[in-house]
């Protein structure tokens, strides 16, 4: 049974639901900005990120039946709905970028699910998954929502998008920070050096896909991202160090 959507709001008004939050938020910013210009659908509970997306020409909220649904924005027209997972309400091609957060992880079949969401992608739309990390220790507590349902390794989200016709395009992971209240406080000095000394121990995987991707070749054998061609959104400038790679 899914997280209901009680939960999800409780968790989120707390301080471990507020640091993940936040460090997810810091990587959505690293590789889509504002989404501008961009028709966006957050499919799960995605909406503690969806209102960073404040260049976008439209955004959705759509959260499965056996999750439950909230009004969002809290101000304004209601962009919110409730879908069943398995057959979304939208026609093909209808959104240039989709967020997946909270889905995959207790649907009834992942395969499906995506299915759905990458026939609602346009040709050259990006998607992204966040899901809860194998290895992390937020997989291990039932007390957040990403200790409920399959947790995913890297490995195993990319053969999951090769299954429905994508390409991996890069990836990073966060939440090295562990989810008890005499730690949130260290986060930001844990998630500096938890990359390097301890990648395993990630709360969080993020995996973005496409339709196409090509990899340049750089001499020593290194590759290099390359965009398709006529990309829907231009790279986004950003003060940090970019966070999202592919190897």
């Amino acid at each position: 049974m899914r997280c209901g959507i009680d939960d999800l709001r409780a968790f989120y008004g707390e301080p471990s639901g507020a640091l993940a939050r936040r460090l997810i938020a810091r990587r959505l910013q690293d590789v889509w900005g504002e989404a501008a210009n961009c028709d966006v659908l957050g499919l799960g509970y995605a909406t503690p990120w969806l209102g960073a997306f404040v260049g976008a020409r439209r955004i959705v909220a759509a959260m499965p039946g056996r999750q439950g649904v909230e009004t969002w924005p809290a101000v304004g027209r209601n962009r919110s709905l409730l879908v069943d997972e398995n057959r979304l309400p939208f026609p093909a091609g209808a959104f240039d970028r989709v967020l997946l957060v909270h889905a995959l992880e207790e649907a009834d079949d992942p395969v499906v699910l995506l299915n759905e969401a990458v026939r609602a992608l346009a040709p050259a739309g990006r998607i992204i998954l966040a899901v809860a990390a194998r290895g992390g220790l937020w997989a291990r507590s039932e007390a957040t929502p990403f200790g409920h349902g399959r947790p995913f390794s890297r490995r195993q989200l990319e053969k999951l998008v090769h299954q429905v016709g994508l390409e991996p395009t890069a990836w990073t992971q966060t939440l090295y920070t562990p989810p008890w209240r005499p730690f949130l406080g260290l986060a930001d000095g844990i998630e500096r050096v938890g990359g390097m000394v301890a990648p395993g121990t990630a709360g969080v995987i993020l995996l973005e896909a496409s339709r196409q991707a090509y990899a340049r070749i750089r001499p020593g054998g290194a590759t290099q991202r390359v965009a398709a061609p006529a990309p829907v959104l231009a790279p986004q400038p950003t003060n940090r160090t970019p966070t999202f790679r592919i190897d």
